[in-house]
C-alpha cells in the first residue's frame, strides 16, 4: 500500500484506542463470500460490540470507515476499502456524512473530521465531503491548541477548500470560505481574486453585501503585498516607494513584515542606516522575530561592530532554544494525554 502524508492522522489516531481488533471466523466469510479479502485481517469492533450483540455487516463497514479515517496508512486499508465497496457499492459515503454532521453539531471537530476523511476516501470528488472536512478542519484549528496543532488543521482546511474550488467551480461557499482562509493567513491578494470570483458566481444576498465589504478594505493591504512582492523579486526602489507612505498610516504601521521588508531593501540598496531603523522598528512588533535579528547582525558585522552583531546572534540562539524547548514540552504533554486516553 502507498504510504501517504498524514499530519492531520497523527492527531486522530489516538482515537483507535476506543476499538478492539479481531479475526471473523472462516464460516462468516465463506458465507458472506469475503475469504479473498478479510482472511487474516483484523477487524474492528467497538467494546460493545465485542460482549455482545449480532455482527452485521452495516457495523462493520461502518467501524472500517471509522479506522482509515483516522488513519489514512491503517495496515489494512484497502482491504477495508474493498470490503466496503463490495458491500455498499452505491453511496456509502452518505451515513459517514451524517456521523460526521453529528460530531460536528456536538462540537467534537476531530470526530467530524474522522467521518469526512472516511467518505473521501470512498468518494475523493465528493463535493459535500470536501466542503465538510474542510470546514471540520477549520472549527479544529480554531478550537485546538499548540502551534503545531493549529498549524496542521488549518493547512488542510486551506487546501481542501482550494480542492473544492478546483474540482467544484460552481460552488460559491468554497470560495467564500477559501477567501478568509487567505486572509487569515495575510495573502491579502489571493484573498480579494478568491472573493471577486464569490462575487462573481453567488447569488445570496447577505454573503454579498459582507463580502463587498471586505473587499472594499482590501484595497490597501493588497496594496502593501504588491510592495512587499516587489522587494523579494528585487525591484527595492518600486517596493520603497510604494511601502514607506504606509509606515506613516496608523491603520498599518504596526504591520512587522512591511518594516522587515522594507529593511532588506535598504539594506540591498546600500542604505545600512535606514535599514537599521526599519529592522529595529520590525522587532517592536514582531520581538522574537530571528529573520530581523539575523538581517541585523549582518548589519553590524559589515560595520565591524563586534558587540552589537553579538548580541543580536546570542538573541537568536535564545529564540531558537526557547522554541526547541516549547516544541519537547508540547511533545511531552501530547503523550502524556494519550497514555491518559490509553488508561480510559
Amino acid at each position: 500500500m502507498e504510504q501517504k502524508n498524514d499530519k492531520v492522522g497523527e492527531y486522530l489516531v489516538h482515537h483507535l484506542d476506543s476499538l478492539l481488533f479481531d479475526e471473523l471466523s472462516e464460516e462468516y466469510l465463506k458465507k458472506a463470500e469475503m475469504t479473498d479479502i478479510l482472511k487474516g485481517v483484523p477487524i474492528p469492533f467497538k467494546t460493545t460490540e465485542i460482549t455482545g450483540g449480532a455482527t452485521s455487516t452495516l457495523m462493520i463497514a461502518s467501524n472500517m470507515a471509522y479506522v482509515i479515517g483516522c488513519d489514512r496508512n491503517f495496515k489494512y486499508r484497502d482491504n477495508y476499502l474493498a470490503y466496503i465497496a463490495k458491500c455498499f457499492p452505491h453511496d456509502f459515503e452518505k451515513p459517514l456524512l451524517n456521523e460526521g454532521v453529528k460530531a460536528a453539531q456536538d462540537k467534537d471537530p476531530e470526530t467530524a473530521c474522522i467521518w469526512f476523511r472516511a467518505a473521501l476516501q470512498i468518494a475523493p470528488d465528493s463535493q459535500d465531503a470536501l466542503f465538510l472536512y474542510a470546514r471540520a478542519c477549520k472549527d479544529a484549528y480554531e478550537n485546538g491548541d499548540g502551534e503545531d496543532y493549529v498549524g496542521t488543521f488549518k493547512a488542510e482546511s486551506l487546501r481542501m477548500f482550494e480542492r473544492l474550488t478546483i474540482l467544484h467551480p460552481d460552488f460559491d461557499q468554497g470560495y467564500y470560505f477559501l477567501g478568509y482562509g487567505y486572509l487569515n493567513l495575510g495573502l491579502y491578494t489571493k484573498a480579494k481574486l478568491t472573493f471577486d470570483e464569490f462575487m462573481r458566481i453567488s447569488k445570496e444576498g447577505e454573503l454579498r453585501a459582507e463580502i463587498a465589504e471586505v473587499l472594499d478594505k482590501l484595497a490597501d493591504p493588497c496594496r502593501i503585498e504588491s510592495g512587499i512582492n516587489d522587494i523579494t523579486a528585487g525591484r527595492y526602489d518600486r517596493g520603497v516607494m510604494v511601502l514607506e507612505p504606509y509606515t506613516r498610516d496608523e491603520k498599518f504601521n504596526t504591520y512587522w513584515p512591511m518594516w522587515y521588508y522594507l529593511g532588506i531593501a535598504y539594506k540591498e540598496g546600500g542604505n545600512p542606516a535606514e535599514a537599521e531603523k526599519h529592522l529595529l522598528t520590525c522587532l517592536r512588533y514582531s520581538p522574537s522575530n530571528t529573520d530581523a535579528m539575523n538581517e541585523l547582525a549582518e548589519l553590524y558585522e559589515d560595520a565591524g561592530d563586534g558587540v552589537k552583531a553579538k548580541k543580536y546572534r546570542d538573541k537568536i540562539q535564545l529564540v531558537e532554544q526557547n522554541r526547541e524547548l516549547d516544541r519537547q514540552e508540547r511533545e511531552k504533554e501530547n503523550a502524556e494525554e494519550t497514555a491518559k486516553d490509553g488508561l480510559q
